[in-house]
């Protein structure tokens, strides 16, 4: 019997050992993640504000990391344009614990970067230009730069990548379709069918006039196409994030590219007939394409998409609409977290 006890006390022994050693290597873990000791960004908490160079002079934009993992680093590209990085902040519930290393980044324009008065600014090939800079000042690379993307972000995502994906370790397109004309298409004959016959009728009648300034106008939009395919909450429940962002949205970069219309590209926007739809192919590195049912931008196309690329996954979320990240989180960050850390140390 005492032999007995005596082997009993070793194996609890030795199980405390484990379990201490198990969090002192979590507690290790956790510190050195968020540490900023020995970064160039300390001072700041993760901050940097980069000099970004064009044809109209050099401007700052504004970044900032959370995390520190020598494998994984995302970029995130928001939407718009000139939307800001606040869409992104429900992202902090749920990457840390994974250990992923990830920046906000509000682009030239849009709210903490430099907002200059200059049309000629807002320009995809130029932004593109502004994501490379961006990408050297972070020192991110192909072992461990990933790019994500979402709505506006996509497109500046696939435009970046069709460019520079030697510099990429894997891309991130969320819902977001290759080609505006098709999202047009499927806006007009999908999606605008769904609403209110006489809800329709009346947002016609002000995009025929365009007269989109009107507040029955948008408060159409906002009440009745927004929660069906934007975000799936009534307005007064939107995250205090979303509120903010459309609040600091710049509206000079936004109908410059994307047109004065909530209700598609239209007028002379500059993103009015862009398709990247035959390069998709092109697309080599690992590729996530993220889609969902209520989006505003048809998941079959996004499926087509994650199998048109060369190394594509598809995730689908089947409760949410073109801001997953706040109205499918159940689906949306597992797969995209399965999809940044597959086959990583964390």
């Amino acid at each position: 019997m005492k032999y007995l006890m005596l082997f009993i006390f070793s194996l609890f022994m030795a199980s405390c050992n484990t379990k201490d050693q198990t969090v002192i290597a979590v507690e290790t873990q956790t510190n050195d993640y968020f540490s900023y000791e020995g970064r160039d960004d300390q001072a700041t908490g993760g901050i940097k504000m980069i000099p970004i160079t064009t044809a109209k002079g050099t401007f700052n934009v504004w970044t900032k990391r959370t995390g520190n993992n020598p494998k994984i680093k995302v970029l995130l590209l928001h939407g718009g344009p000139g939307m800001t990085h606040e869409i992104y902040e429900s992202f902090d519930g749920f990457f840390p614990q994974e250990g992923i290393e990830y920046y906000y980044y509000d682009q030239l324009g849009s709210y903490y970067s430099d907002q200059p008065d200059d049309l000629e600014l807002w320009d995809t090939a130029r932004f593109v230009e502004e994501v490379e800079q961006v990408r050297l000042a972070l020192g991110l690379d192909e072992n461990n730069f990933y790019l994500f993307g979402q709505s506006w972000g996509g497109i500046l995502a696939m435009e970046y990548a069709l460019k520079y994906q030697k510099n990429l370790k894997g891309l991130i397109i969320s819902n977001m379709v290759p080609s505006i004309p098709d999202y047009m298409k499927y806006n007009e004959e999908v999606l605008a069918p769904q609403l209110d016959p006489e809800v329709l009728a009346k947002i016609m009648k002000y995009e025929d006039a365009e007269d989109y300034g009107n507040e029955e106008y948008l408060s159409l939009i906002v009440e009745h196409y927004y929660p069906k395919h934007v975000i799936r909450m009534s307005p007064d429940q939107w995250p205090n994030s979303i509120q903010r962002g459309f609040t600091h949205l710049n509206p000079q970069v936004y109908v410059t590219m994307q047109g004065p219309s909530e209700f598609g590209v239209k007028g002379d926007a500059t993103l009015k007939e862009w398709d990247v739809k035959d390069r998709m192919k092109e697309i080599t590195v690992p590729t996530l394409a993220i889609g969902a049912q209520y989006d505003t931008m048809d998941p079959k196309q996004m499926e087509w998409l994650a199998n048109e690329v060369q190394n594509g996954t598809y995730l689908h979320c089947p409760n949410g609409s073109h801001l997953s990240q706040y109205d499918d989180q159940e689906h949306f960050f597992p797969g995209l977290i399965s999809f940044l850390t597959k086959g990583e140390l964390k």
